[in-house]
């Protein structure tokens, strides 16, 4: 087939490159324009950058200047050589498991439980018998060999009380546990106690957590429980926890998680003055290193004492648990570190002080490495 070729008119091709350069300067004139308002919106945004890079400094320096000043104090708390003297006064306590009371354990370990104590401080022995039900009632199938057990300690051990430690968790952070505000559980309560008094044991020690600072229904039972141990001449200890490192710190960590974890030293203070006994929590402090560690438990130790009136036996626990999780890390928190920190406490608020202490826990989890601490550090 013969091939047709298509012509253009001079004229036209002309025209035709006319509107191609037309088209092509409109184009740079767009691109121009719009490469001018990119440059423009830079421009624009580059400030806000700086802003947000500026203001995220400014809070992380917020958090972490603060965190640091606080971290450095109690290293520096941690230092200096405590007082002479500064060692048991023979009224130390030891938390032990349930173990003792439902069955699992035997003479032999009586007698080795014995030989572990002989001449140490250690003058109470919680023994956990609960725990209590929400409702404050307690089963007697809680404890089925306590009698044997209290016995067995009064023949082994003359001279060391066995006290029923008791606890629960509390209906303050979620919707399942114990409400104190409820009259009838704290009537319970008191009942378990009469209970669990007559069975054999001297004394009652009372473990309630999370407890928020200025539980006025708290301070009620503790009122109630303390006229009955004092009917039957034996001690009302309690579990506290952790005094205010900061000013109102409770309030605002309580703001912000939920868990308010300190209490306040006036609260502190309240508590102690309706007890015989009142054992700190001085463990799962969040401390990163021992020596920090080791500061916060002599601060503790110094606001506990500033609060407690001297009839009230002051105890400080030393953690005898090995657990790496959230809020305690098991090469921070060490006895050698807790004893330190409770000896310069000691020798820097109350050094005579004479109802005072330490309680280690738990009977269970420890090391020979931390008895032989305790007993080196602190008994001697």
């Amino acid at each position: 087939m013969e091939r047709v070729e298509e012509t253009i008119p001079d004229g036209a091709e002309a025209e035709t490159e006319t509107e191609a350069e037309a088209e092509t300067e409109t184009r740079a004139e767009a691109e121009a324009e719009a490469k001018g308002e990119t440059e423009n919106e830079a421009q624009a945004a580059r400030p806000r950058r700086r802003w947000v890079r500026r203001t995220t400094l400014a809070l992380l320096l917020a958090l972490i200047l603060p965190l640091l000043t606080a971290e450095t104090a109690l290293y520096l708390n941690h230092q200096g050589d405590p007082a002479q003297g500064t060692h048991t006064r023979n009224r130390d306590a030891l938390w032990l498991g349930h173990a003792w009371v439902d069955g699992r354990k035997k003479d032999a370990d009586v007698t080795a439980l014995a030989r572990r104590l002989q001449g140490t401080g250690i003058r109470d022995l919680y023994v956990h018998s609960g725990p209590l039900e929400h409702d404050g009632t307690l089963p007697k199938s809680a404890y089925p060999k306590a009698r044997w057990f209290i016995d067995a300690v009064h023949r082994k051990l003359p001279g060391v009380r066995v006290q029923a430690f008791l606890g629960d968790v509390l209906a303050t952070e979620s919707p399942d546990g114990m409400r104190l505000e409820n009259k009838d559980t704290r009537a319970a309560v008191l009942r378990s106690a009469r209970q669990i008094l007559d069975t054999g044991y001297k004394g009652i020690h009372l473990d309630l957590e999370p407890l928020h600072s200025g539980d006025r229904d708290y301070l009620t039972l503790l009122d109630a429980l303390h006229r009955e141990t004092r009917s039957r001449d034996v001690p009302l200890s309690v579990a506290a926890h952790q005094i205010d490192p900061l000013p109102a710190l409770h309030s605002v960590f309580g703001t912000f998680t939920g868990h308010p974890k300190w209490w306040s030293q006036e609260f502190f203070g309240q508590v102690a003055r309706r007890v015989d006994q009142i054992a700190v929590m001085s463990y799962d402090t969040m401390q990163p290193l021992e020596s920090t560690y080791g500061g916060y438990v002599a601060q503790q130790t110094s606001l506990a004492l500033e609060v407690t009136p001297p009839s009230t036996d002051l105890l400080m626990g030393l953690p005898l648990f090995h657990e790496n999780r959230f809020g305690h890390w098991n090469h921070a928190e060490t006895v050698p570190a807790a004893v330190r920190g409770v000896r310069l406490g000691l020798s820097r608020t109350d050094a005579d002080r004479a109802r005072f202490g330490v309680a280690l826990y738990i009977d269970f989890a420890a090391t020979e490495a931390d008895w032989r601490a305790y007993e080196e550090d602190w008994v001697r």
